[in-house]
């Protein structure tokens, strides 16, 4: 499933050519996705305009100037492509095919922009677990998909002293608990390893224990904080990372998974510097966890 940066990636590939662009036609191949379409669903966005692209943990959000709010999920293998005059708009050098078979075409975005052009969106969706909802004003906090989500991962709001009372006299695993949505929004299997490995953490150990005991945090979980914000921001400045069928809305693949620590690196050395462990493999939750026993404690 796509994370966090890749949807940050895909929303600033489709934001230049989203915002302040009307909807002049949406056509629809299902009525389903994941779950059906909204409702009326081409009636009341077309001729609505994109007021703004924005992201909330792993949607994509759309706000029109008409006060209806577009929230889209990728799902497991759902992508947005660029066309202009029915051809896919692919800059870039580092370009391989994502799924081009247009049988997997479910939703359309016909969009005319200020300047003239008419580019189109199109989601495609192979295996269709992704899904799109549309929310009434001002009802956005409030939706079933949205309202128990956590801290964003990104910007100054994630800090040891915001995690401590989410954390606080918790006796589960410190994976599980940072892959708790309620904690914190978006964050993935991948970048928890990544971030843990940073921190120099066991993904094992306690999440209760990196808290003081009058609830303050201490300095592993200031730390944590620290490189969750860092492993996040690096991912997302590399445009992602491409596993299976991820890609940018432009067709290019993401750079990240090339700055994998542990995550896949099963048996390989640690790359800490004068750390001689090797990467071990586990599974919780029913979750690989890549980690270093050796300088992860």
């Amino acid at each position: 499933m796509p994370e966090l940066p890749e949807v940050e990636t895909v929303r600033r590939g489709l934001q230049p050519v989203m915002e302040g662009a009307t909807v002049t036609k949406l056509h629809l191949a299902r009525p389903d996705l994941r779950f059906p379409l909204p409702y009326r669903f081409a009636e009341r966005i077309e001729g609505a305009v994109i007021a703004s692209l924005s992201r909330r943990a792993k949607y994509l959000i759309a706000e029109t100037t008409e006060g209806l709010t577009l929230a889209m999920h990728l799902g497991m293998s759902g992508s947005f492509r660029i066309e202009t005059k029915g051809e896919a708009i692919v800059p870039g050098t580092f370009v391989h095919p994502r799924s081009e078979d247009r049988l997997h075409d479910h939703v359309r975005f016909d969009l005319k922009r200020d300047d003239g052009s008419t580019p189109s969106v199109v989601f495609n969706d192979p295996r269709r677990f992704g899904y799109m909802t549309l929310i009434e004003p001002g009802q956005m906090h409030a939706h079933p998909h949205l309202r128990s989500l956590g801290l964003e991962p990104t910007g100054n709001g994630l800090t040891g002293e915001a995690l401590a009372p989410l954390f606080a006299d918790r006796s589960t695993p410190l994976k599980a608990a940072l892959l708790d949505q309620k904690a914190i929004a978006g964050l993935g299997n991948i970048y928890v390893c990544e971030a843990l490995w940073r921190a120099r953490l066991s993904p094992r150990r306690l999440a209760g224990s990196i808290v003081r005991k009058d609830g303050r945090p201490t300095a592993r979980l200031d730390d944590l904080a620290d490189r969750i914000r860092d492993t996040i921001a690096d991912a997302i400045e590399a445009g992602g990372s491409t596993l299976r069928d991820y890609r940018k809305a432009d067709g290019e693949l993401g750079y990240f998974q090339h700055s994998f620590r542990v995550y896949g690196r099963e048996h390989e050395p640690c790359l800490r510097e004068a750390c001689r462990g090797t990467i071990k493999r586990i599974v919780q939750s029913g979750r690989s966890t890549f980690f270093c026993p050796e300088c992860q404690r």
